[in-house]
């Protein structure tokens, strides 16, 4: 896929500014253009070309969430990313089908995973209007089915199903959960808890109030400063993370990982002759 061309909008103009200046020194962007309201902002997307759009909340007029509404009424729209000093709008935002959420001020490390969760989406947009391949045949559609556990996940209204064993990690995000997968991150409405009752048996661990971790996916564990970190490898989109693990939940944890697998290869005891 080329650079991307991107349109920020945000009626202050220092902020519409830095917004700008900060998108143009991504090597993933190619055009930047700007926008200081709403209605500026739907001139410019009737006129060019736009994979995203950055976009405040709290604007005069039309707001960023109202905008966003009408976006989505769009055949092909831009993803977009709400750019916002305010923490209390994000399940609003990924209501009306955000790809991701900042929080200003703004920083660039930020911004480019911003981006890359942009291209994500665009990618799974094109796989999904693809030509569906031919069908597999009916038994082993129905071993597929029955052994794949899949989530829906909706993306600028496309639904796609992420499968379970794509699944490196989960965090919670208030009533809902974010899904790191190799397609990329997903935000959907189901809580943490919800997913580790069920996947407790499927190789997944709580590993902390706002962490569930797919086991598979582990590379090891360590200590710093009295805090135990599990360390998840890069899947896909998903980026190698370190996740804090609380203290209640080590020592399950290394059980599942070290010592459970170590029992396997134990030798049974054997008894001395009488």
């Amino acid at each position: 896929m080329s650079a991307l061309a991107v349109l920020a909008v945000d009626d202050e103009p220092p902020a519409l500014d830095e917004l700008t200046y900060l998108l143009s020194r991504q090597d993933d962007v190619d055009e930047v253009l700007a926008a200081s309201d709403a209605t500026d902002a739907l001139r410019e997307l009737n006129s060019h070309r736009v994979d995203a759009i950055f976009l405040d909340i709290n604007m005069p007029g039309l707001s960023g969430l109202e905008l966003a509404g009408v976006l989505a009424k769009y055949a092909d729209p831009p993803m977009i990313v709400f750019v916002t000093a305010h923490e209390d709008k994000a399940v609003d935002a990924f209501d009306v089908g955000a790809v991701d959420y900042l929080l200003k001020p703004l920083r660039e490390e930020r911004l480019a995973q911003a981006l890359s969760r942009v291209r994500t989406a665009l990618e799974a947009r094109t796989r999904a209007s693809a030509p569906a391949p031919a069908p597999e045949p009916a038994d082993r559609t129905a071993r597929t089915a029955a052994s794949d556990d899949v989530i829906p996940v909706e993306m600028s209204g496309v639904t796609s199903l992420v499968r379970r064993d794509t699944i490196s990690w989960v965090e919670a995000v208030g009533d809902y959960a974010r899904l790191h997968a190799e397609s990329g991150s997903h935000l959907v409405r189901i809580p943490l808890s919800t997913l580790e009752s069920r996947w407790q048996d499927k190789g997944f661990a709580r590993v902390h109030r706002s962490y569930l971790v797919s086991l598979p996916m582990v590379t090891g564990l360590r200590t710093s400063g009295g805090q135990t970190l599990v360390a998840v490898r890069a899947n896909g989109a998903s980026e190698a993370v370190e996740l804090p693990v609380s203290r209640r939940q080590v020592r399950d944890l290394k059980d599942r990982l070290i010592r459970d697998p170590l029992r396997r290869y134990r030798h049974p005891t054997t008894r001395d002759p009488a």
